[in-house]
C-alpha cells in the first residue's frame, strides 16, 4: 500500500476562524432570544457544518424551525462571515500552512479538501491565499448531505479523485487525512483512512488518543516517515 492522497480539513486546519464562527452563531442565538453556551457550542459545533451545528442547538433548546427559516439564518451568518474576512487585510491562517501545502503538492501527492464549510467561502479564501490550484478536489457542505463525523465527505472525495484520475485506483487506505477535531478524526476513521491530528483546536493529549499521528504544528509532520509507514503496511500484509 502506498500513500497517494492527502485530504485536508479546512476550518481549524488551514484557517484559524473557529472563534469567528462561534461569535456569529452566538449572534444568531441572541437574535432568537436564546442564551449562548460555550460548552454546548464545543459539543455540537466544532468540526461540524454550520447547518448541523445550528440545527442541533435549536433542537436542544426545543425550537422547531422550518428548513426555509434555517436557510435564512445560515445565509445571514454566511454574509457576516464573508464581510468580516473581506475587511481584514490578512486572513487568519495558521503560520506556515501555505508552504506546507505547496511542499506536499510539489512532492507529487494529490491533495483534496473536505469541509463542512460553504463552497463560496472556501474558494474565496483559497483564491486569496493563492493555493486553490493545489487541491484537485474540493468537497464542501454543498456537495454532501451528512456532516462529520459521518464519513460521506471523505468517501465522496475518493470517488471524485478516481473520476478525475482514471488510472489512480485510489482507495481510502491510500489516503492520509489532516484534522483538528474529534468529529473530523472519527469521520476519517470511519472512512478507513489514517489521520494526522493537529492540536490547533483541542489539546495535544486529546488529539493524540484518537489520531494515528499527532502534532502541535503541521510543520512538525515528517511526511517521508508517513510515506514509509504506508509502504511498510504493504510489506506486512
Amino acid at each position: 500500500m502506498s500513500l497517494k492522497a492527502v485530504l485536508f480539513d479546512f476550518n481549524g486546519v488551514i484557517i484559524n476562524d473557529e472563534s469567528l464562527h462561534q461569535e456569529l452563531i452566538e449572534e444568531i442565538l441572541l437574535g432568537e432570544n436564546l442564551r449562548p453556551d460555550a460548552k454546548e457550542h464545543n459539543e455540537v459545533c466544532l468540526g461540524r457544518s454550520d447547518r448541523a451545528c445550528l440545527a442541533s442547538i435549536l433542537e436542544r433548546r426545543g425550537r422547531v424551525v422550518t428548513q426555509e427559516y434555517l436557510e435564512q439564518l445560515l445565509e445571514k451568518k454566511a454574509t457576516k462571515y464573508r464581510q468580516t474576512l473581506e475587511a481584514q487585510e490578512e486572513l487568519p491562517i495558521y503560520p506556515g500552512i501555505e508552504s506546507f501545502i505547496r511542499d506536499l503538492w510539489g512532492s507529487g501527492l494529490i491533495l483534496a479538501l473536505v469541509t463542512g464549510a460553504r463552497r463560496q467561502d472556501v474558494e474565496y479564501i483559497l483564491e486569496r491565499l493563492k493555493i486553490s490550484n493545489a487541491f484537485a478536489v474540493i468537497i464542501t457542505s454543498d456537495d454532501i448531505t451528512a456532516s462529520k463525523p459521518d464519513p460521506e465527505g471523505y468517501l465522496t472525495a475518493v470517488e471524485k479523485l478516481n473520476q478525475q484520475y482514471a488510472d489512480l485506483n485510489l482507495k481510502p487506505e491510500n489516503c492520509l487525512v489532516i484534522e483538528d477535531t474529534p468529529s473530523g478524526i472519527e469521520a476519517a476513521k470511519r472512512a478507513q483512512m489514517q489521520v494526522v491530528g493537529v492540536a490547533n483546536t483541542y489539546p495535544f493529549h486529546m488529539i493524540q488518543r484518537q489520531a494515528d499521528w499527532s502534532v502541535d504544528y503541521l510543520q512538525e509532520l515528517e511526511i517521508e516517515r508517513v510515506k514509509q509507514h504506508f509502504a511498510d503496511v504493504t510489506i506486512e500484509s
